[in-house]
């Protein structure tokens, strides 16, 4: 990712500086990338309906989750809106972002 004017990565001020649906669409795209299904469990255990993320096995040696399976269970409660998971979502993003 190559945001800013010298070419470099973005730091943390230019990534806070984004949209929560900006921030998750680049952190989403990343982690589709590097098939980190690590990350998106992680961001699903965070969402207001995460109950019914439940169903799915987050355990790296299980069959479990695939990417898109959780890309899916994303788009399936992103219209539930972020609610009060938001700065926490917001932090798991910009961290990812950062580290990959």
């Amino acid at each position: 990712m190559t945001d800013s004017p010298s070419g470099s990565r973005p730091d943390f001020a230019q990534l806070d500086a984004l949209s929560t649906e900006e921030l998750r669409e680049r952190a989403f795209s990343l982690a589709r990338e590097h098939r980190d299904v690590r990350f998106f469990w992680s961001v699903l255990r965070h969402l207001p309906n995460a109950d019914e993320a439940e169903a799915l096995d987050g355990s790296p040696n299980s069959v479990g989750p695939t990417v898109d399976e959780a890309v899916a269970l994303w788009r399936e409660f992103t219209g539930h809106g972020y609610a009060e998971s938001e700065p926490l979502l917001r932090a798991a993003f910009i961290d990812y972002l950062l580290k990959h």
